[in-house]
């Protein structure tokens, strides 16, 4: 008798396309994977009811959900609303204690909604001003990561992650963070798996220690 397979879904992070998982892999007599993608928002939609929204493509029982980055924040929220076997974030946060202080601060002013989302649909024009291998080099990977450039999408997701409340972290939650995070920097970050030099991006660049561990995270009882 076939041993029945583990369903994993995985949310990419913020405006990102699932192309950030393209090198995770997973035992494929034990595990199916499926790859989760952004929706646009209603207008001044809820993070929690867009969550529900999002349940609608999880078409299997007692998943495996892992998000990266805002992508973590969200499968939080959809874990609310259906019943997961384990639940995974990555370079993210698991309360709003662990925001930084300047995005706590860009929610108390407001000052997020001036940030210039429309220039993320503008990378074509930023790359012909772009000076130095390395800014281009990274321009490069933002244009085959970043699929979504719709700016009320933009404005929603940095609306929705400077302001989450979440008071406490979900029981039984698994958080993996780098030591070298820019975006969410460790020394906010507690109770989690440290990854040695991993960056924001560590999805992406140390692809080879997910694929050493993640299966053995998820089979852990």
């Amino acid at each position: 008798m076939s041993q029945e397979l583990i369903h994993v879904y995985l949310m990419p992070g913020m405006a990102a396309s699932p192309l950030i998982f393209e090198n995770i892999k997973f035992p494929e007599d034990k595990f199916k994977v499926h790859h989760l993608e952004w929706i646009i928002p209603f207008e001044n939609e809820s993070l929690t009811n867009y969550a529900l929204r999002m349940t609608k493509f999880i078409k299997n029982d007692n998943v495996v959900l892992l998000g990266v980055s805002f992508g973590g924040v969200l499968v939080q929220e959809m874990s609310k609303h259906i019943n997961v076997r384990k639940l995974i974030i990555v370079s993210s946060v698991k309360s709003k204690k662990e925001i930084p202080k300047h995005m706590q601060l860009a929610a108390a002013t407001g000052v997020y909604k001036l940030l210039p989302t429309q220039l993320a649909s503008k990378i074509d024009v930023l790359e012909k001003y772009a000076f130095g291998k390395n800014f281009t080099k990274r321009l490069k990977l933002y244009k085959k990561y970043l699929s979504v450039n719709d700016n009320q999408y933009l404005s929603w997701a940095i609306k929705q992650m400077v302001n989450w409340n979440q008071a406490e972290p979900p029981t039984g939650i698994i958080h993996i963070h780098g030591e070298d995070d820019a975006v969410f920097s460790i020394s906010n970050i507690t109770d989690c798996i440290t990854i040695p030099k991993g960056t924001h991006i560590m999805i992406i660049n140390k692809y080879k220690w997910f694929n050493q561990h993640l299966a053995d995270i998820i089979l852990e009882n």
